[in-house]
């Protein structure tokens, strides 16, 4: 295993990100293993998420200019914090957000932050993919910004799970909309980590038997 994705779920566990145990996805599926963003809550933990998320950017899209987007709730604090690391490391791009409830009053409108110009291109920052619900969601929200371009989305972990077909829910979020999705782990990583130690053995059969139900099939 690469030296930064061992490093990358260590620190998931250390910050409590990633659980073992009996959850419920979004897409409502039941799932032994749950990784939530939301368990980020210190100016150092956020920090090193966007270096990670800023590192799987620069390799898969180099320096390119784009405008980053977080989701409402998660992705706000992972898309403020990778714009952070991009910056840091000479990258400057801007980024915006959504509300959960568009504002009637102020400024109003459905979008905190940045308002992408025609022409420019935009990436994704989530948390996980389990069915590819969110992304939809995020795109169903997207469409109102006109002669702009999705041309990537980045994610902590691809579950690889089937999404509403038995292909992979990143293939088939691929295949929908036309831009790749880029994980730092995957789960068969966990699993490679998880399997060095005898200990974990019962969360390693446990997230096998999910896979052999819920895996994606292609």
């Amino acid at each position: 295993m690469e030296a930064y994705k061992r490093e990358f779920i260590e620190f998931l566990q250390s910050a409590g990100v990633l659980k073992f145990g009996d959850f419920t996805a979004k897409s409502g599926r039941k799932i032994p293993y749950f990784v939530n963003a939301g368990m980020i809550k210190t100016g150092d933990q956020i920090t090193k998420m966007g270096e990670f998320y800023a590192k799987a950017y620069f390799d898969k899209l180099g320096k390119k200019q784009s405008v980053l987007y977080g989701p409402a709730y998660k992705g706000i604090p992972l898309s403020i914090s990778a714009a952070v690391a991009l910056s840091k490391n000479g990258l400057d791009v801007p980024f915006f957000f959504n509300r959960k409830e568009v504002k009637d009053h102020g400024e109003g409108g459905t979008f905190v932050g940045y308002v992408p110009q025609t022409g420019e291109e935009i990436v994704i920052i989530e948390d996980v993919i389990t069915a590819g619900t969110a992304i939809r969601e995020s795109m169903e929200i997207l469409k109102n910004l006109e002669n702009t371009k999705v041309i990537a989305t980045f994610i902590m972990v691809d579950r690889k799970e089937k999404g509403q077909t038995d292909k992979g829910a990143m293939q088939e979020i691929e295949e929908q909309f036309g831009f790749p999705v880029y994980s730092v782990v995957d789960v068969y990583d966990i699993i490679e980590y998880l399997e060095e130690d005898p200990a974990n053995e019962e969360n390693v059969t446990r997230i096998k038997n999910y896979l052999a139900v819920n895996g994606a099939k292609a």
